[in-house]
């Protein structure tokens, strides 16, 4: 076992070819994949909109397998574990068979849970969780979440919802019902041109926007005195409401930054976190997004469709 099969970048590009299987250092293990998560980011890091790749970089942040190797100072996981993770970005990632991971940064997989399943939640699972601890109280308090039709948007509707927030939404029609039927007190569908004024009455503790950092300032007006503006997408820069008015706090969310950036404590807050939302997952209290399968060797074609059409749904890329 000297190579695999991976999904390697060159020019804002990915090709099908064979690869070294990676090394592990002493905090890390090495995971065979079985099931890939695929995400809008990941088109986006293939494309360079995050950043110059180097040669041969193996994409992908999402995936489940099966640990087959641990590094030596490595305690708390054995060779044979089933597990889900997110990848460090600055390393190789999960279109491959095996991919190398932070031990810090692995889910331990429910035995309910199947692979595919397990690899559809890491990414907008963690991403929502980390969105929603933004906010100092949620209880009652009315919140407005935009795009809540994609998968981030709808773990962080569920997740303010099973709090107790009031919870309005703006996706496309065909969510409305789905978003209704798990508490959402009111949807607006974006394509009204004029849905800015539907809500214009209306003041929000909190905006999530899950499109990107001009969407979320669009939102700034509605929200109410010392409210929360999460921009899950992008970054805010500058506040867009006047000084000495609202007073309005502006919330980035970089999910990928943890792995560079986070302490122990705060990878552990996360990963308990994780494993409590899985648990919803596995008894029935969580949803996830609808699921659909490629094969591995489809991942550029389905990169592409998430590009193009957006659905809503999740693919995930099974290994053969």
């Amino acid at each position: 076992m000297s190579h695999m099969n991976a999904w390697l970048w060159n020019n804002n590009k990915i090709t099908l070819a064979t690869k070294a299987v990676p090394t592990i250092g002493d905090y890390s293990v090495l995971v065979k994949n079985t099931a890939i998560g695929i995400n809008p980011v990941d088109w986006k890091l293939i494309e360079g909109n995050l950043g110059s790749l180097s040669q041969d970089y193996i994409p992908g942040v999402d995936g489940t397998g099966t640990i087959i190797a641990v590094g030596e100072k490595v305690q708390h996981l054995e060779i044979g574990a089933r597990v889900t993770y997110h990848t460090d970005l600055r390393r190789d990632g999960s279109f491959s068979e095996y991919t190398a991971v932070d031990a810090r940064a692995l889910l331990p997989v429910p035995s309910c849970i199947n692979n595919v399943a397990a690899a559809a939640f890491p990414c907008p699972g963690l991403t929502a969780l980390q969105a929603i601890q933004k906010l100092p109280e949620i209880i009652g308090q009315r919140i407005l979440v935009n795009g809540a039709g994609g998968a981030v948007g709808n773990f962080i509707c569920q997740l303010l919802i099973q709090q107790g927030a009031k919870v309005y939404a703006i996706a496309s029609a065909k969510r409305h019902e789905a978003l209704k039927q798990i508490g959402v007190i009111q949807c607006i569908d974006y394509h009204n041109k004029n849905w800015l004024n539907e809500l214009s009455t209306t003041r929000f503790f909190a905006a999530f926007d899950m499109v990107n950092g001009e969407s979320a300032a669009k939102l700034a007006p509605l929200l109410e005195y010392y409210g929360h503006l999460i921009s899950v997408q992008d970054r805010v820069n500058s506040s867009p409401v006047e000084p000495f008015t609202t007073s309005i706090s502006i919330h980035e969310i970089a999910l990928a930054a943890l792995h560079a950036y986070g302490t122990n404590a705060q990878w552990h807050k996360l990963i308990q976190g994780g494993i409590a939302l899985l648990k919803q997952i596995e008894i029935g209290q969580l949803t996830l997004p609808s699921i659909k399968t490629v094969p591995f060797n489809k991942i550029d074609c389905t990169l592409e469709k998430l590009k193009t059409n957006n659905d809503g749904t999740k693919y995930i890329a099974l290994m053969d």
